[in-house]
């Protein structure tokens, strides 16, 4: 299976037939493509280097304004965390390597757009062990109605096997964004587990503390629900073990 074919498949894919893997987050309109719902003007634009560019197509699922975008993006790394059922993800964000995906973050959390939420999805590959979580409707296809450019990691590793650097490796703890393609960066976000292998296509915004990683961990060992027509043990789906995030925060 080529890379983009792994990469290209979400959560609709997978819960109807036969499901091979995606970091794609459905919902994220392609920088040519958003236009005003009615026709009558280009989509609004903050004036800052990170240009957050509303998705009138694609509307907000908790509706959110555009975060901030000051001529000066902050450096100095950011404490958060994700409260959910399973215990507490701890997180740190760096703005020093992703500026625009950390304020975006930060924005949606200090909005309560991750508040009670759900992940909606885990992968299980040999090369693709992530939990994806970020969309307040639960479908893998919300987003916060806007949208932002790649911040792409450059220093990444190869993935064993692929000495020319078409994948890279994403090493278990990295936070990443998900995307439905070049500079599509909304609200949707994936914790990895386990290290995998990806085109270097996924802005790295963070990382996971070694609590947070315990939390992923007795998830991901609970596995993945089932789904009709698909293999067994399951790779691609809703974690068997229902994952709730009742609380996001910025720590102080």
């Amino acid at each position: 299976m080529s890379d983009r074919a792994l990469l290209r498949l979400a959560m609709r894919a997978a819960v109807a037939a036969a499901m091979t893997g995606s970091l794609v987050a459905f919902g994220a309109m392609p920088a040519s493509a958003a236009t005003d719902a009615a026709g009558d003007r280009p989509p609004r634009t903050t004036k800052g280097p990170c240009h957050y560019t509303e998705t009138p197509d694609e509307p907000a699922v908790r509706k959110v304004p555009l975060p901030p975008d000051p001529r000066r993006t902050p450096t100095r790394r950011v404490s958060a965390v994700l409260e959910t059922n399973h215990g507490d993800i701890g997180l740190t964000l760096d703005p020093a390597k992703a500026p625009c995906t950390v304020q975006s973050f930060v924005h949606l959390i200090r909005h309560k757009f991750y508040d009670v939420t759900s992940c909606h999805r885990m992968t299980a590959y040999d090369r693709l062990k992530v939990l994806q979580c970020g969309d307040p409707g639960f479908t893998g296809e919300g987003g916060p109605g806007y949208r932002y450019k790649d911040e792409l990691p450059v220093d990444l590793p190869p993935w064993p096997g692929t000495p020319t650097g078409e994948r890279k490796t994403y090493a278990r703890g990295v936070l990443a964004m998900a995307n439905a393609g070049p500079d599509t960066n909304g609200s949707q976000f994936f914790l990895v587990y386990g290290d995998s292998g990806l085109s270097p296509n996924y802005t790295i915004f963070g990382t996971v503390d070694a609590a947070g990683l315990a939390v992923l961990d007795r998830i991901a060992a609970g596995g993945i629900q089932p789904a009709p027509g698909g293999p067994t043990p399951p790779v691609d789906g809703k974690p068997a073990l229902p994952v709730d995030i009742g609380d996001a925060r910025v720590g102080r």
